[in-house]
């Protein structure tokens, strides 16, 4: 009959939110702590030889820098384990069993490293330790190469395999298939683990699941304390442990570890947030790594549409193995793939040389009202608002990246004559644009002002040949002041960027008053 065992790993993956810096008396309680509870395996952190020895760590160079931080634990139940990222630790940083506090060494790898990393695990095996292989984005193995890396397995024999979906893809019926194929052809007395995370809120449920079947292996459950982990964190230890106290008839004691949420946990979460959001569930249903969902969102021009179809431009080994180039070329070929220009020759013959007064989202559109409404008063200008919507008297929008549309289609919706020019990387949520420009010939060559409306708009009014520019709610940004009028229109930029985008686009506003005359209505940076 199976036995079903459980491993946390807070120290360890935890670690991954605090740079394992959670201090000496807060690794040793919640050893203690865990260790009372009964969990059959604890994971103290990483063996990783490319950092230098540090009592308030969770990540260590060698196995013996764990003996003399626990040098003081008399009464150890748990079977204790560190992890070896591949390629990180050397064998000669890791001592004989027989005199060291671990008891065993888990060692994750990516699937190219995999004869290497069972090569490895056979030496470390050598050395008296228990041995479990960890099969990191197991998604990306076929199922012949998995049953290659099975043969290479059970030629070590080790202590256990883990199935780790390490970006929390896969769903009951893939976890599964995973499954049976290690039951079926690993060898007898090899323990199966599961290591989820939690990007569709599945880590608990899915863990449950395979704890459910029916196996003559040996069933290991990996937990955090209150789900603690990178990103979207993992299964809760505190769930695992009262589902197997309820259903499997253990004998968990779920206080300690309700200690550890109170004293510990819930501290770092306020400092270092984990758990599900919406990158993370864009990034999991596209099967990619999350810090391709991370680039894109952080440039504030796309929606969430327009990411999941650049992550469509994503394939093979390179969906889970992030590459930042290529993220980069992906973003400007897909603002560049709608090239056609429609009733342009008609917008410029409108705009020609007349007058024309473009509005910006800034917060002296508030400050400063009285003077853009006296100027639209008395100045006969076209009056054309950029990126926004606000309660003047406008004659077109322009809009110049998905995500403002995306915010603000519902306010063009109620200006019915309110004329749409729109740049070509932004696609229509209601009927076609009045006027679609071609999106790279607007482009700026610098990555800061690549898809910048302003500076769009600025060629524009040039191709146009308009008589004279003025400028309101063109602000620059500030760090210290609100930057828009609407707080819903912010952006979140690093202040060194925007102080950069900032004299950027003061030097294409000198650039451009050397073709027309450009003033500014109310205060801005850009002077």
């Amino acid at each position: 009959m199976k036995n079903i065992q459980v491993l946390d790993c807070s120290l360890r993956d935890g670690g991954y939110l605090n740079d394992w810096n959670f201090g000496k008396h807060t690794i040793i309680d919640t050893f203690n702590r865990l260790n009372n509870s009964g969990v059959e395996f604890i994971e103290v952190g990483f063996l990783d030889d490319r950092r230098e020895f540090d009592s308030d760590r969770t990540i260590q160079p060698t196995t013996e820098c764990y003996d003399k931080i626990f040098e003081n634990i008399e009464n150890k139940k748990s079977c204790v384990v560190a992890m070896i990222d591949y390629g990180t630790c050397s064998i000669d940083n890791i001592g004989e069993c027989a005199s060291s506090f671990i008891d065993g060494i888990r060692i994750i790898f990516k699937k190219p490293n995999m004869r290497k990393a069972v090569e490895f695990a056979r030496r470390v095996k050598e050395k008296g330790y228990l041995v479990f292989l960890q099969l990191v984005s197991i998604t990306s193995y076929s199922d012949r190469d998995l049953l290659d890396f099975i043969d290479c397995a059970n030629e070590i024999q080790p202590y256990g395999v883990s199935i780790v979906d390490t970006y929390g893809l896969m769903h009951r019926e893939k976890m599964l298939h995973y499954f049976y194929l290690l039951d079926t052809n690993l060898v007898n007395g090899t323990i199966i683990g599961f290591h989820s995370h939690n990007n569709f809120q599945l880590a608990y449920s899915n863990t449950i699941e395979l704890l459910k079947l029916n196996t003559s292996h040996n069933l290991l459950a990996d937990g955090t304390v209150f789900g603690m982990g990178k990103n979207a964190g993992n299964a809760p230890l505190e769930l695992l442990c009262m589902y197997l106290n309820e259903n499997e008839g253990k004998n968990y004691n779920v206080n300690h570890i309700l200690e550890i949420i109170d004293l510990t946990a819930l501290r770092i979460l306020k400092e270092h947030p984990w758990g599900y959001s919406l990158p993370l569930f864009v990034a999991s249903s596209n099967d990619c790594h999350p810090n391709y969902v991370t680039a894109l969102m952080d440039k504030g021009t796309l929606s969430i549409g327009s990411i999941n179809e650049i992550l469509k431009g994503l394939s093979g080994d390179e969906k889970l193995n992030y590459n930042a180039e290529l993220i980069q070329e992906l973003y400007r070929n897909y603002q560049k793939t709608k090239l056609c220009d429609k009733n342009k020759d008609e917008l410029y013959s409108a705009l020609n040389n007349k007058n024309i007064l473009l509005i910006g989202p800034g917060f002296s559109l508030l400050k400063e009202k009285e003077k853009i409404d006296d100027f639209i008063a008395k100045k006969n200008a076209i009056v054309i608002s950029v990126n926004c919507v606000p309660e003047f008297p406008l004659d077109y929008f322009f809009v110049g990246n998905s995500k403002r549309y995306s915010l603000l289609s519902s306010l063009c919706s109620v200006k019915k004559q309110l004329k749409i020019i729109a740049s070509s990387n932004v696609s229509s949520l209601d009927g076609e644009f009045d006027y679609l420009l071609n999106f790279d010939r607007l482009a700026d060559d610098n990555k800061l002002l690549f898809d910048n409306a302003l500076v769009m708009m600025l060629k524009v009014l040039k191709e146009a040949k308009i008589s004279r520019l003025f400028l309101a709610g063109f602000d620059g940004f500030s760090k210290t002041m609100a930057n828009y009028y609407n707080d819903f229109m912010s952006f979140d930029g690093e202040p060194e960027r925007l102080e950069q985008v900032t004299d950027l686009i003061r030097e294409r506003i000198s650039e451009f008053r050397k073709i027309y005359p450009i003033e500014f209505v109310t205060s801005s940076y850009y002077e």
